[in-house]
């Protein structure tokens, strides 16, 4: 299997295209500065991953900006700080600040050359808007957890995204799914049998972060530790084949 095989690529975006990790961090430290600075980094990504997945799973339809702003909340009881409504709704609202990645621009620009780009994404359309201005590229397609009305990994939304694409003449076989987070999308990409390209944004880190284990025995057709290292394998393919 090559990237050249593919006609479409489909994105997840935060974790993959957007650091997610450190843009929620950031957000995290007026709440942190009153309560528990004293925990580590991961420590922070991790219980967020517990009480975000928990969540998705009890209110599917709840737009992505509402839902962080009910995760601040919680979190903040569990932390033992004193009820902030305005801190949670900055908090909700925080999207569109998180950095992409270093290397994200330039790749899309690359990829945007030689295949159709969609984003398949848990936000709400209002955040996607916010943080499509800081990517460089106009996508072909974008699919929100709001269009569909449901979480990744619900395989729900890689349906809809297979027969959105279906509707643009692209064959499930002619896609390539491309994410940081096995939880969101590998193991549901293996559902639909879609194929996938790992982007292991964490490979020198440990843990998972800001998403919830998976079981061993997730597939994956390629697997790069950067956006960077996809496009240097698309350039090694095009040239081999010249």
């Amino acid at each position: 299997m090559k990237l050249d095989d593919f006609d479409a690529l489909t994105f997840d975006c935060y974790g993959t295209l957007i650091d997610w990790e450190s843009g929620l961090y950031a957000a995290f430290t007026p709440l942190l500065s009153r309560t528990c600075g004293h925990l580590p980094r991961d420590a922070v990504l991790e219980a967020f991953a517990l009480r975000e997945s928990g969540q998705q799973a009890l209110t599917p339809a709840m737009p992505y900006a509402e839902l962080l702003t009910l995760v601040h909340g919680q979190l903040a009881a569990q932390w033992g700080a004193t009820p902030d409504p305005a801190e949670d709704a900055r908090f909700g609202q925080s999207v569109g600040d998180w950095p992409p990645f270093p290397d994200t621009v330039e790749a899309l620009r690359y990829l945007k050359q030689h295949f159709r780009l969609a984003i398949l994404s848990n936000v709400d359309r209002a955040s996607f808007q916010a943080t499509g201005k800081r990517l460089g590229v106009t996508f072909d397609a974008i699919y929100t957890a709001q269009d569909i009305g449901s979480y990744k990994p619900d395989p729900a939304n890689f349906v809809y995204l297979l027969a959105r694409e279906a509707d643009q003449g692209i064959v499930r076989t002619k896609i390539l799914h491309v994410a940081q987070s096995l939880f969101h999308d590998h193991v549901p990409a293996n559902a639909v049998e879609l194929a996938s390209a790992w982007i292991d944004r964490r490979h020198d880190s440990g843990g998972w972060g800001a998403t919830a284990p998976v079981a061993a025995g997730v597939r994956y057709d390629f697997r790069f530790t950067s956006l960077a290292a996809l496009v240097d394998a698309h350039r090694a393919e095009t040239a081999q084949s010249q």
